[in-house]
């Protein structure tokens, strides 16, 4: 069997999976599944980019994701006027004072001469600057916060359409990506991980707390849809008779309808992203960063600007990432923080770029519809195991009560063994790099 042939039929044995969960359970469920895969093999596409291509190890993939669901927010959610009146040019100034008190102590202390007086000159732009942006920020952050906290309470966005979010969502991400990785890519590759952690947690903790930006834990719900609303369609005489002349409810037909139309768009997204992926990876600047990946020190010798490199595969990585968050909120029609977690939004993206393969791209993406696949239906079929397992305990037996409840966490003891599994038989993934 060659190698095409091969990769090929992992392909279809796990779109029949997916397609399996629409003929024994329901064509809603299967679609659902295969959307939220669809956004997986993008997420895995990006985290591949940077650990396929050149060995960074970022375990922050959940905060980059996370700013690419704000940037669903601020660009598709209509503005708050009264917020806005009430404190929006104020936190406008504010953050100005801040970005400005950061960018003026880094000027300083490059210019002035090493010493006590560098030393004492970089407080006090901190100290005043800080002082500053409190006096304007934190008055303007309580008027905003204080209109209708119940339904709005933040300052929402440009009211434009949702597609839109997506690239600036990748942007947010690729920003944020841009700092750390001037920061933290001249570590070492454990040290690197520990920072990225660590932005992760704080993007996250920002979200949370900062009601003025999203509504913190109080969620925002009810982005606008860049397809049509269930609804709508079954409102729609035209759309009703069509499906009722072929025999289908009005009802299910427009969530699948609806869903369908979500694949197309997500899948436009996935294929342009691999092909350009395969493009750049095929490429003298794909050559060269594998060869970086692999001996730092001999590109290095060869006159590669390794740290430079570095930060440019992290920052479109991130992108990536970042964008595969937006539309994860556009798909769920609302940005929730709270869940956000590390489990979720890297420990998993990693499983499917490792089960995959790693440094090739329809190896991460596999991975990506694969594990998530495993993800939403290791649970339900995990419970039916165990009931049959059981079926033969007395009702109300401790043992049986024990492995019904061990249901739930099949998921984990599912991931694990996968990733023991390829790990132990295929170690470098399904589809491994050539």
């Amino acid at each position: 069997m060659t190698e095409r042939t091969k990769n090929g039929l992992l392909f279809v044995l796990v779109f029949s999976l997916i397609a399996s969960t629409g003929f024994t359970d329901s064509w809603n469920v299967a679609l659902g599944i295969f959307n939220m895969g669809l956004i997986s093999a993008i997420m895995a596409l990006g985290v591949n980019m940077q650990w396929g291509y050149a060995g960074l190890f970022n375990v922050g993939v959940m905060g980059f994701v996370a700013l690419g669901g704000l940037g669903a927010v601020i660009v598709s959610m209509p503005p708050v006027n009264d917020a806005w009146a009430a404190g929006g040019i104020g936190i406008m100034i504010g953050l100005a004072l801040g970005a400005l008190t950061i960018v003026g102590a880094i000027k300083y202390y490059t210019w002035a001469k090493p010493g006590l007086a560098r030393t004492l000159g970089v407080l006090a732009i901190l100290i005043v600057g800080f002082a500053l942006y409190r006096t304007f920020f934190d008055p303007a952050k309580a008027a905003v916060e204080a209109v209708s906290p119940a339904t709005t309470g933040y300052l929402g966005g440009l009211g434009l359409p949702i597609i839109l979010s997506w690239p600036v969502g990748g942007a947010l991400a690729a920003g944020a990506a841009w700092i750390v990785g001037k920061t933290a890519l001249g570590l070492r590759s454990d040290y690197l991980a520990i920072a990225t952690l660590g932005i992760a947690e704080i993007i996250i903790a920002i979200l949370k707390n900062e009601d003025w930006l999203a509504r913190g834990v109080k969620n925002v719900i009810g982005l606008p849809r860049p397809v049509p609303y269930e609804i709508d369609l079954q409102n729609d005489p035209a759309f009703v008779e069509r499906v009722t002349n072929l025999g289908y409810d009005p009802v299910i037909a427009s969530s699948i309808t609806v869903k369908l139309a979500y694949s197309a768009l997500f899948l436009a997204v996935l294929l342009a992203l691999l092909w350009a992926s395969q493009a750049a990876l095929k490429s003298p600047w794909g050559r060269m960063m594998r060869a970086i990946r692999d001996n730092e020190t001999a590109a290095e010798a060869m006159g590669k600007d390794v740290t430079k490199r570095h930060l440019q595969i992290f920052i479109l990585g991130s992108f990536v990432c970042g964008l595969a968050g937006a539309m994860m909120t556009t798909l769920d029609g609302q940005l929730t923080p709270g869940t956000y977690q590390p489990l979720r939004f890297t420990f998993l993206v990693w499983v499917m770029v490792i089960v995959g393969g790693s440094g090739n791209n329809f190896g991460a993406i596999l991975g990506g519809f694969l594990i998530w696949f495993l993800w939403v239906m290791v649970e339900p079929y995990g419970l039916a195991l165990i009931e049959l397992i059981t079926a033969g305990m007395p009702d109300g037996s401790a043992l049986k009560d024990h492995l019904l409840d061990s249901a739930a966490h099949m998921r984990l003891l599912t991931m694990g063994v996968i990733l023991l599994l390829v790990l132990r038989f295929s170690p470098r993934g399904l589809i491994p790099e050539r």
